[in-house]
């Protein structure tokens, strides 16, 4: 197959590197910061920019929400030629000393997703690439940005994350919880290709706060604000990559 049937790309159309942002908006957002972009394809929740910073080509793409069509995306997208995939996304934190706004960069995810389990067993390790991990956390140095390191669940059921789970995932030390780190960096390890995540947070779980739960935006304000300091650093990350 020459076109991939949802992003709607060929071999040759993209960078060898992607950064992945769940929300399409999110997309331009990062652009934004980029010397020049260029849409490539439009299609469902795909947006698909091809864009250069500090000289360093690469591909934006947004997923949507949730596992499943994260894993088309990196599906795809490894398909015709991308070979390191970088989570830029937002997160619920499960630790009372996150704050909204804060940034983490995962070691790791839970695999409380129905996606990876459809490829492999759910006693295997959804971890990032050493490498990608490394250059997120030399971003934020480069960015004098502080960024809490440590691992996160990756979780499908958006409004059934019952104070039961908030409680098990917090006191088994995890930082955060989102929706596609997972199965991002599963497919992208069976795949021998590379993955990393960070994520700014929009809710403290713990806390009993949500996104959306007192604004008219789906983000708090100081999320929206730190979401391009979070671009930032993940653009910065690229150029070591």
């Amino acid at each position: 197959m020459a076109k991939q049937p949802h992003l709607l790309v060929e071999p040759g159309d993209l960078a060898d590197i992607a950064l992945l942002p769940g929300d399409p908006d999110r997309v331009d957002r990062i652009a934004e910061q980029c010397e020049e972009s260029t849409v490539v394809a439009e299609n469902r929740e795909y947006r698909v920019v091809n864009a250069t910073y500090e000289g360093r080509e690469i591909t934006l793409c947004s997923t949507g929400i949730g596992s499943p069509s994260a894993a088309i995306a990196v599906e795809e997208l490894a398909a015709v030629g991308v070979e390191t995939f970088l989570r830029v996304g937002t997160t619920g934190a499960l630790q009372s000393d996150i704050e909204i706004g804060d940034m983490v960069v995962a070691t790791g995810a839970s695999k409380d997703e129905g996606t990876s389990e459809r490829y492999e067993n759910n006693a295997v390790p959804a971890v990032p690439t050493y490498d990608v991990l490394d250059a997120l956390v030399d971003g934020a140095e480069a960015n004098d940005e502080d960024v809490h390191v440590g691992p996160v669940a990756t979780d499908d059921a958006f409004y059934a994350e019952t104070p039961e789970y908030v409680e098990d995932w917090a006191a088994a030390g995890v930082l955060a919880v989102e929706m596609e780190a997972a199965a991002i960096f599963t497919l992208a390890r069976r795949k021998g290709l590379r993955a990393g995540a960070i994520c700014t947070v929009d809710g403290n779980l713990v806390e009993g706060t949500q996104k959306g739960e007192t604004e008219d935006e789906e983000l708090p304000a100081k999320a929206r604000n730190n979401v391009g300091r979070m671009i930032a650093i993940a653009l910065d990350a690229t150029t070591e990559l």
